[in-house]
């Protein structure tokens, strides 16, 4: 990366919506490809980010990756032009980046000590039913032998800096957040998410500290020999038996494919999650689709609306379809 790519962000930055610089080497603005929401304009999930030396962007919506190269021509074809040209009396003939087409996600990934405990952080369970941020987990209904592993952090951004040296230059607008760890099979932490309790502009932060390891909250709990029910958030993965997530609307997890039963966010009208299911189906993965009586958006406001475990995992066992029966139901589940 030189300075001409830091040139041409700036340059098209009036054409992204909610284009903020958050950091080094780290930009944020709302997905040029899919709009990010449709109800919300001040959503903003879309993410350049330095891989190396390389720029990389990813949505984490729509999960569409490209390099910089691509979200530049697709953004402002005549810039594109120009920032090519520019490149290419730089030396790059006019292809930014070595094996760019090969887009990694767009976490915040560093280098870490190996640790299993958060030093400083009280846990849920370590906390008195009258703390302020106790009454989130209360109104979520999580199961309380879940409250042991996650944790309060009073002030996000200092505590990733411990961490993640520098990884938010300026402690201004700190704020406290939900510590939600994932661990390898072994129980070291590989990577935490931070959930805002409030109206942030980003309700999750996740920070990477072991880029060998997938990206998959659980990998401490489940059986690998046994059906493994796939969802995208943490916190509904703790109501089903035998349950990973993600943290991602792609659902696809390839080395568990064979056992894998994908549950997609009960969102019908959405195209995003109608595109990635029809893509989960294509590939060959078992696909649990939420019938039309169900009208909560996940488990957990299931859960939150009267469901118990038992019914929620007998509807997933009841509505689970691969293959050509699955593209059958999928047309008549989606609404677009």
């Amino acid at each position: 990366m030189n300075y001409i790519d830091t040139k041409y962000i700036s340059l098209i930055s009036h054409r992204l919506r909610n284009f903020t610089k958050k950091g080094d080497f780290l930009w944020n603005f709302s997905c040029p490809f899919c709009g990010d929401s449709q109800r919300n304009k001040k959503k903003a999930r879309g993410f350049v980010y330095r891989t190396k030396s390389d720029l990389f962007y990813k949505c984490h919506n729509c999960s569409h990756g490209t390099n910089l190269s691509k979200l530049i021509e697709y953004v402002d074809p005549n810039t594109h032009k120009e920032y090519v040209m520019e490149r290419y009396k730089e030396g790059s003939n006019g292809t930014p980046y070595k094996g760019a087409y090969k887009t990694p996600e767009p976490d915040f990934i560093f280098e870490s000590p190996v640790f299993k405990t958060f030093d400083g952080l009280s846990s849920f369970a370590e906390l008195d039913d009258t703390h302020p941020a106790v009454k989130f987990l209360l109104d979520r209904m999580l199961p309380r032998d879940s409250w042991n592993d996650i944790y309060f952090c009073p002030k996000f951004f200092e505590f990733t800096n411990r961490y993640v040296p520098n990884k938010f230059p300026s402690l201004n607008g700190d704020h406290p957040r939900m510590i939600i760890p994932f661990r390898k099979e072994d129980g070291t932490i590989f990577a935490y998410q931070g959930r805002a309790f409030g109206k942030e502009p980003q309700k999750y932060i996740t920070i990477i500290l072991d880029k060998e390891c997938p990206k998959i909250f659980g990998l401490d709990r489940v059986d690998t020999s046994r059906s493994i029910h796939v969802v995208e958030g943490p916190f509904d993965s703790l109501f089903i038996e035998n349950c990973i997530a993600v943290a991602q609307s792609d659902l696809r997890v390839p080395q568990y494919k064979d056992k894998a039963v994908l549950i997609p966010d009960n969102e019908p009208r959405n195209k995003q999650v109608c595109r990635q299911v029809e893509q989960c189906i294509e590939d060959g993965y078992s696909v649990a689709l939420w019938p039309h009586g169900v009208k909560e958006k996940d488990i957990n406001d299931m859960i939150i609306a009267g469901y118990t475990s038992a019914e929620i995992q007998e509807l997933i066992h009841n509505n689970t379809h691969k293959d050509l029966q699955a593209q059958t139901v999928f047309s008549s589940w989606k609404r677009i």
